[in-house]
């Protein structure tokens, strides 16, 4: 399914499939990894509260190569003047969307009186939207969960959405679990409380003129191309960090893009130079290959991969010939399962 705006009258891009931001893992770098393996796929950071993005150093934060592209800011925040400001900023950096987090049940989020828990508050939520909307022309979208806590009936969801949706929001992923705001760890709040995938469904059907997006639980594209049966996009988050390559086919299978699709061997060495421009700036190596680690997943000479990377990424003044030593490693692997008849 390629990109399309017609179903929605949005003059915006829509993407079909996207990689959901993620605490510790979605950072440039690993973006930037993605993208020599995915062009087209919509990309996030990961949330970063507006409080943050206010006072903070804003190329820390959030700077990103243009090769990132397309890339969404996750915000997390209550105030609507802060997230407004927030949207300006995003959009002036050249980011493609401003997502608002309304789906993240941590403490921490919680004692700062946003994500999961402003479900409970829908109307502070649609005066956030209301001012990010007015402050700049990018989408602006939410990401949130089915319900939290005892507000969890479809009806509890489809209220929270129309009341976001009249206030200017058009575009929702809704990871299809409540969240327990006490009682459960963000980890157990991904795993335990269960999928209920017919519920974003129906919302679609509902709100056919709103972008539904569904996440949670998918780990294939197949699982992803069955889903566009019912809704307009489908969030993968962990499967996308633990396996991957499992985009290396997303763009000719969503995007009707031909190009050629590039081999693991060959996204390793795209990495290079990269790997090269960070390390002469004094980075240390494992802040980038530690988004690496899974590239070979499934395959021969993963446990090979892995453990050069492992050992050697954390050597001070370690650079691209680390990357090399383990491509040479992977490859004389397969030559020798090859020659063996393996």
């Amino acid at each position: 399914m390629p990109i399309s705006t017609q179903k929605l009258g949005d003059r915006h891009p829509t993407y079909p499939i996207s990689i959901a931001p993620m605490m510790d893992r979605t950072d440039r770098h690993y973006r930037y990894f993605m993208r020599q393996i995915t062009r087209r796929t919509l990309l996030y950071t990961e949330m970063v509260t507006s409080a943050a993005i206010k006072h903070g150093d804003k190329d820390y934060l959030l700077g990103f190569s243009p090769a990132e592209n397309p890339l969404a800011l996750q915000v997390g925040g209550d105030n609507p003047q802060d997230l407004a400001e927030c949207a300006r900023i995003a959009a002036a950096m050249g980011y493609d969307e401003i997502n608002l987090n309304v789906g993240c049940p941590s403490d921490r989020v919680q004692s700062g009186h946003f994500g999961a828990c402003l479900m409970k508050n829908p109307n502070l939520v649609a005066k956030c939207i209301e001012a990010m909307v007015a402050a700049t022309q990018i989408p602006v979208s939410v990401k949130h969960r089915i319900g939290v806590d005892d507000l969890d009936s479809y009806e509890d969801m489809q209220n929270f959405v129309r009341i976001l949706s009249e206030a200017g929001c058009q575009r929702f992923s809704v990871h299809a679990r409540k969240a327990w705001l006490q009682g459960l760890s963000p980890k157990d709040n991904r795993e335990i409380p269960p999928l209920r995938y017919a519920d974003v469904h129906r919302l679609k059907q509902e709100f056919p003129h709103l972008f539904i997006e569904i996440n949670g639980g998918f780990t294939t594209l197949d699982q992803a191309h069955e889903q566009l049966q019912y809704v307009d996009a489908v969030m993968i988050g962990r499967a996308a960090y633990d396996n991957p390559y499992l985009f290396a086919t997303s763009d000719r299978e969503f995007f009707d893009d031909e190009s050629p699709i590039r081999n693991r061997l060959e996204v390793a060495e795209a990495m290079i130079p990269y790997i090269d421009a960070w390390t002469g700036r004094g980075l240390k190596l494992n802040k980038i290959t530690r988004h690496m680690l899974q590239l070979f997943h499934g395959q021969a000479g993963s446990r090979f991969w892995k453990r050069i990377l492992t050992d050697k990424s954390c050597i001070v003044g370690a650079g691209s010939e680390v990357i090399r030593e383990a491509i040479r490693a992977v490859t004389d692997l397969d030559s020798s399962s090859r020659y063996a008849g393996g």
